[in-house]
């Protein structure tokens, strides 16, 4: 038997004459490369996928701060047709002068093969900078295989070319003019084979990072291409309206609960804050941070001082419109953030964040500035926007209630499990094994599959739980509605972890969770809903890779007396194109009820002959925003989506 499967597959950026001082004498030096071949995953994070793109975010990052200086206005990156990556800017140009500190060496070349080399530390070249620690592009050079530098300055063209982990191949050499009097850095990069996992760019990836920049850097054009072979793509972002834009832009895909877009910003002597929101009708809040450009995903200081004031401005605006009486408690903040979408944009002279990779921002004085930001100008939109602010705090008000039926459906479960024991639910066929570790949850639909599937699994490590129909959509329903649903409760008991907030992965009875649904549409569509209930309610599960998919046939055929699995029409297309005289018919296995449990366990029970696919995190979140589009009534809106993620939602079958 053989089973085959064929994967489907901010603020304006001016360019200005400033006269800040931007001199060969204002990079400074604070130490050498060596290292970082040796030990990458220190600089990068990793070599796998990410590791490689950190590559283009550390040489993009450099031409954004130019653009937050004032220099700089455009931004191109390419994915060239040999798989290279070049990133051009129009700001000042990296200085190519004599190095004061090294002799006989351009502050360039100190750039490009010196840690923390740069115009960041002191001097006057940058008042604020996204790249903290000046390693940027000094580790681009290091983990490429060939690394080509331009600049164009003081009416020259500059070009230096480094090889084999950053040795440069002679001195920078003045090549011809600038064209047209043109100022500005070019860095062309190959990463090195070995070094990195895989060495091929994935372009939504880096398109859904440039989006974001010029979402954050108002005015700045950001072009991108794609020139490999069969690839080819052009995009160019640029948003007058900066983070606003951006809110917008998020918000796209839901109700939102009032057509306004909200906005402040306040600015201090080394310090800003710019602020934009909008509530929709979900139940879910998408709260965005960042720092001199830099995604803080772990939050920090300037997130703190948000959450703390906004619950406190919206408590105040409440009482004052006695839309909260006397006797109420007060709103909590996760009552008042319910779906709330919005960014928070930080500009600091000395950001502390922790590790390279930027994840949290500890500057304590930017919590204070946000905060105090906040509590005047929040203030002053709500009693300019009574409407809006009306809306938000009945949604808010809502949420409290939904929040206290939601602990109290929480507390039922809890009394019901210590009173039922194990309190697992009626259908599960549970496995003998008593060791997480080897055990699989296999959740089916309907009983004819589950039947099946009790037969076909080794009962000593293989449970199986049988549901009914399509399970509730989480994306459109609050908790206490989600919790009484009889299939979900089903689910939270089968797994033993708790749910939401009471969640504890660490009490997960089963080390694989895998949705083993039909090979057609319903079978999508109930594998989306399921994901979309892990990636909501039980995130952590997703973030530990316990969460899988089954794959199984949709068709089988006879090769001699072989019996070929077949996964979907895209995969029965590719085996005709590969066996043009194939004589025998193709059999549709119509479901898995209707299969044997031969047939079962060999295409996606048997560890040694399935095709599991583990759930990341971006798949499960995918599913969420396909559950929130998808499932709705915009036909434009599901239209424009599936067109614009094309290749990901075909991940799901959609």
């Amino acid at each position: 038997m053989r089973q085959i499967f064929y994967r489907k597959e901010p603020f304006v950026a001016e360019k200005t004459k400033g006269s800040a001082s931007y001199e060969a004498g204002d990079i400074t030096v604070l130490e050498g490369l060596e290292p970082v071949r040796v030990r990458p995953g220190m600089y990068i994070g990793s070599t796998g996928p990410a590791g490689l793109h950190h590559l283009v975010w550390e040489v993009v990052d450099n031409a954004v701060d130019e653009a937050m200086a004032g220099y700089c206005t455009r931004i191109d990156v390419t994915i060239l047709a040999n798989g290279s990556c070049r990133v051009v800017d129009d700001g000042r140009g990296i200085p190519v002068e004599e190095h004061p500190q090294y002799p006989g060496k351009s502050a360039a070349e100190v750039v490009l093969t010196v840690l923390h080399a740069g115009g960041k530390f002191g001097g006057s070249g940058y008042k604020v900078s996204g790249g903290l620690h000046g390693v940027g592009v000094s580790v681009v050079n290091a983990l490429s295989k060939e690394l080509i530098l331009e600049i164009d300055r003081n009416g020259d063209h500059h070009q230096l070319t480094f090889k084999d982990g950053g040795k440069p191949q002679g001195k920078l050499q003045v090549t011809g003019s600038a064209p047209k009097d043109r100022t500005g850095t070019t860095v062309t990069f190959t990463p090195d084979p070995t070094i990195f996992e895989e060495v091929e760019f994935r372009a939504q990836t880096v398109l859904e990072r440039l989006q974001i920049m010029a979402f954050l850097n108002r005015g700045l054009e950001i072009r991108f291409e794609d020139q490999r072979k069969g690839r080819e793509a052009k995009e160019t972002f640029k948003y007058n309206g900066g983070i606003v834009d951006y809110v917008r832009h998020l918000n796209n895909s839901k109700e939102s609960l009032f057509r306004k877009v909200g906005s402040y910003d306040q600015s201090e002597e080394s310090q800003e804050v710019e602020v934009a929101f909008q509530w929709n009708t979900g139940y879910y809040e998408s709260i965005h941070s960042f720092a001199n450009g830099i995604a803080t995903i772990e939050g920090g200081m300037h997130e703190e001082g948000f959450r703390k004031a906004i619950t406190n401005v919206v408590n105040r605006y409440a009482r004052k419109r006695n839309l909260l009486k006397e006797k109420e408690d007060n709103l909590l903040g996760e009552d008042i953030r319910e779906g709330l979408t919005a960014i928070i944009s930080v500009r600091l002279a000395e950001p502390q964040f922790e590790g390279q990779t930027k994840g949290k921002l500890g500057n304590v004085s930017i919590r204070s500035l946000v905060e105090r930001a906040t509590n005047e100008k929040l203030a002053e939109w709500l009693e300019e926007n009574p409407k809006e602010g009306g809306q938000i705090v009945a949604k808010a008000v809502q949420a409290s209630r939904a929040r206290m039926a939601a602990r109290h459906a929480r507390d039922l479960t809890r009394r019901k499990s210590a009173l039922d024991g194990a309190g697992l639910p009626g259908k599960l066929v549970d496995c003998s094994s008593n060791d997480p570790r080897e055990c699989e949850l296999f959740i089916v639909e309907g009983n004819s599959a589950g039947g099946s599937a009790k037969d076909a699994r080794n009962p000593r490590n293989q449970a199986i739980l049988p549901i009914r129909g399509k399970i509730l959509n989480v994306e459109k329903a609050r908790s206490d509605k989600i919790l009484k649903n009889t299939e979900i409760q089903a689910l939270i008991s089968a797994i033993g972890a708790g749910v939401e907030a009471d969640f504890d992965v660490t009490k997960v009875r089963y080390d694989k969770i895998i949705l083993l649904a039909d090979a057609d549409v319903d079978g999508s569509h109930i594998r989306t809903l399921l994901l979309t209930f892990f990636f909501r309610q039980m995130t952590e599960m997703v973030n530990n890779g316990h969460v899988y998919v089954a794959q199984p046939p949709l068709f089988s055929t006879l090769v001699g007396k072989e019996k070929v699995y077949l996964r979907d029409d895209l995969a029965k297309a590719k085996f005709l194109e590969e066996n043009p005289n194939h004589k025998n018919d193709f059999q549709r296995l119509k479901g898995l009820g209707e299969m044997d449990f031969d047939e079962l366990r060999d295409t996606t029970m048997d560890p040694s002959k399935r095709a599991l696919l583990q759930i990341t995190v971006e798949q499960a979140a995918l599913a969420d925003q396909v559950c929130s589009i998808l499932m709705g009534d915009d036909v434009p809106q599901r239209r424009h989506f599936i067109q614009t993620n094309a290749k990901d939602v075909r991940f799901l079958d959609i």
